[in-house]
């Protein structure tokens, strides 16, 4: 990894008192390459630049509570690639999740990227991509959501589908026949798809 940065406590000082004080441009010149860095060695396959914005967020609202302690509390080079590895981990996490939506609606969007949902019709393909991934994921949310579904029927789909556990785990997890697993990821799959389906016909209308 490249060379790491050393503390500044005057920087995290100033930091801390003003969320939009002039030297936050420093202390993303300070420390990006070293975060750059973190994330080609550990996570490759992340959008590094929105993991790096989300992480630089996430500093700023931290700053004020945190307290530079490195002989009680490790070096702040270690407290800011834990929050990077965490905001990088939530995206693998969301980009399998969405690689499974799209496998269980038929869907061929490419899933590798995060982005936040859109609300308009997509220019681009760039655009077409993200807008894709993100009706998935409003599919789900509103799948999930609905109240007329059992909550064990959520939770059997969730892990079977989403997760990807084992179907037979699953059945031997809530006590029920393995077929019964089957017959619930389908149902949910197929109103799954009808959502999507829905999301689109309005986008489009």
């Amino acid at each position: 990894m490249t060379g790491i940065p050393t503390t500044s406590t005057t920087l995290l000082r100033d930091l801390a008192s003003d969320s939009q004080h002039a030297r936050w441009g420093e202390f993303a010149a300070r420390y990006r390459p070293m975060m750059e860095a973190f994330l080609r060695e550990r996570f490759p396959s992340v959008e590094a630049d929105d993991i790096i914005q989300e992480t630089l967020i996430a500093v700023c609202a931290a700053l004020p509570s945190y307290h530079y302690a490195p002989e009680e509390k490790g070096h702040f080079r270690n407290y800011l690639t834990g929050i990077l590895r965490n905001k990088a981990l939530r995206q693998l996490g969301k980009n399998h999740r969405q690689a499974k939506i799209a496998e269980m609606v038929g869907s061929h969007v490419p899933c590798d990227r995060g982005h936040a949902g859109r609300a308009s019709l997509p220019d681009s393909a760039d655009d077409e991509q993200s807008w894709r991934e993100s009706l998935l994921e409003i599919a789900l949310q509103q799948l999930l959501n609905d109240d007329s579904i059992q909550s064990r029927t959520r939770q059997v789909f969730l892990r079977v589908a989403v997760n990807g556990d084992s179907p037979n785990d699953v059945a031997t997890a809530f006590g029920i026949e393995r077929n019964a697993v089957d017959q619930i990821k389908n149902r949910m799959t197929a109103r799954l798809r009808r959502i999507v389906e829905a999301l689109e016909k309005a986008e489009n209308a």
